[in-house]
């Protein structure tokens, strides 16, 4: 799928390498895991062999809402583009009018301050920035009250913001394809989750598992992938996970488009009823690019956890 911009809008502030650091809750003789984004739920006592950095308070981040306050009109039927390309032209633009103020304010003297050199590389959009702590082997995402496995090297802590299909969003992926038509938006494989927004018809629980997943998949069919595509479902069902009622949605996608590597995707939907007020979204996705992969969907639906 098209991935979404980095970070929150107008961040510019240097963050902490990943690592352990004193636990900021105060525990004494712990340390958490800091992914260079946001504190983990992961502890370990302080001892030989555990590398400590300095305490530190981050900086605070802005509101998040839900998405829906961010991209405007939650419509399903009438869904707003949201891509890599949309976020990275309004950066492109915001970085066109620093660099006029730069040099319009630098005069003839091209020699940069001190403060200057120690400002941090802007990521690009195909910069992975954020790693789990050694040893996780689950994502547990206690906002959607699910776990489900972590799938090892080369998929990266999900730091590229929150999805317009959940409130908050957890989980792993890596970029597939980085020179998209546009330059500026980036393709990638994905396994994240979080609480559905209240835009799909599921509304406090009146709604189905059937039609609101099937909403959803209409929604991300039209907003993460070129058109026109077209669409063969494998899987379509009413299941049980950890006891809890959910569905599954899982499809396959074909297109035919300039500038892509891919040529199609294959993408599961699961949506879990787990006692909360807004259900539990996992969304998989694998380009025919690494098709090699596309056993890690089986995978992972065969192995998700109600907390």
């Amino acid at each position: 799928m098209s991935g979404p911009g980095w970070g929150a809008p107008g961040e510019q502030h240097a963050m902490p390498a990943p690592g352990w650091y004193p636990d900021p809750d105060g525990a004494p003789g712990l340390v958490r895991w800091w992914n260079g984004q946001v504190w983990s739920d992961v502890t370990t006592p302080a001892g030989p062999g555990v590398s400590v950095g300095r305490a530190f308070e981050p900086s605070p981040t802005p509101r998040t809402s839900t998405a829906w306050d961010a991209w405007g009109d939650p419509d399903p039927q009438r869904p707003r583009r949201r891509t890599g390309l949309l976020l990275g032209l309004g950066a492109l633009a915001v970085v066109a009018v620093l660099a006029l103020i730069a040099v319009l304010a630098g005069g003839n003297d091209p020699t940069p301050t001190a403060a200057e050199d120690d400002d941090p590389p802007i990521a690009t959009p195909g910069q992975p920035r954020s790693t789990f702590p050694p040893g996780t082997v689950r994502i547990i995402d206690e906002a959607a009250g699910i776990s489900y496995p972590f799938l090892g090297d080369g998929w990266y802590e999900w730091d590229r913001g929150v999805q317009l299909e959940t409130e908050e969003t957890a989980g792993q992926y890596f970029v597939t394809q980085e020179d998209l038509p546009g330059a500026v938006d980036v393709f990638i494989a994905q396994c994240t989750s979080g609480p559905l927004v209240e835009a799909y018809g599921w509304g406090g629980g009146t709604g189905t598992l059937e039609g609101t997943t099937q909403a959803v998949a209409d929604s991300v069919r039209q907003l993460y992938y070129p058109q026109p595509n077209e669409r063969t479902v494998r899987r379509d069902e009413a299941l049980t996970v950890d006891g809890a009622e959910a569905w599954v949605l899982e499809f396959d996608l074909t297109w035919d488009a300039a500038g892509y590597d891919a040529t199609g995707e294959r993408a599961a939907l699961l949506l879990i009823d787990v006692g909360k007020p807004n259900p539990a979204l996992l969304y998989l996705s694998i380009p025919n690019t690494h098709a090699e992969l596309y056993g890690v969907i089986d995978r992972v639906l065969a192995d998700v956890d109600v907390l």
